[in-house]
């Protein structure tokens, strides 16, 4: 296996990485997302929680932690980023998906696209990952995003907003990651 990666570039992302495996070529342009908190008490809901950057196992991660609540039509907690640090669209229409290293409390949780297409802040692209108490690499391709208030496809060549959510029931959300990337393979 041979990995090679570009140092970070002014938008926040590093270069692409390219992984040689036993008959297929994997590459990526690993992230590096200034996540921020958001819950739905920007609409009334009573939902709390926050996020916290610390270091478990030697990995530097980003941990989401809160109690989503259903009270006053609310429902989640999320931690979101722009891919671009100046809020401008990205075009990933050379990667099939996402992956995500995770870590959590065997919840179920959201992975979120939002694109420059999309005008109402409901409006989104949404996946479901279970985050189990063990890391591991959750890989989600884009065809696998179901539009959530939309009509509008998917069109990855303007995406511009990422998020992890605890979504749509009671529970106590507690999401951890350490990484996150776009992603493509193919036979050699």
């Amino acid at each position: 296996m041979i990995k090679l990666r570009n140092q970070a570039t002014r938008n926040g992302h590093c270069g692409p990485w390219i992984t040689l495996c036993r008959g297929y070529k994997l590459e990526s342009l690993e992230l590096r997302p200034d996540w921020e908190f958001v819950a739905d008490t920007v609409m009334g809901g009573v939902s709390t929680g926050q996020i916290t950057k610390s270091k478990i196992s030697e990995l530097s991660v980003t941990r989401l932690t809160g109690q989503v609540s259903l009270e006053n039509n609310g429902g989640f907690v999320q931690m979101a980023f722009d891919i671009n640090n100046d809020g401008s669209i990205f075009d990933a229409s050379k990667y099939e998906g996402i992956e995500i290293d995770v870590s959590g409390n065997e919840e179920e949780y959201d992975i979120r696209l939002r694109t420059s297409d999309l005008t109402r802040p409901w409006q989104s692209y949404r996946a479901l990952f279970i985050a189990g108490p063990e890391w591991s690499t959750t890989r989600v391709r884009f065809s696998e995003f179901v539009p959530h208030k939309t009509g509008i496809p998917l069109d990855v060549r303007c995406l511009r907003r990422i998020g992890v959510l605890g979504i749509g029931r009671e529970y106590c959300a507690d999401v951890s990651v350490s990484g996150i990337r776009f992603f493509n393979s193919w036979d050699l």
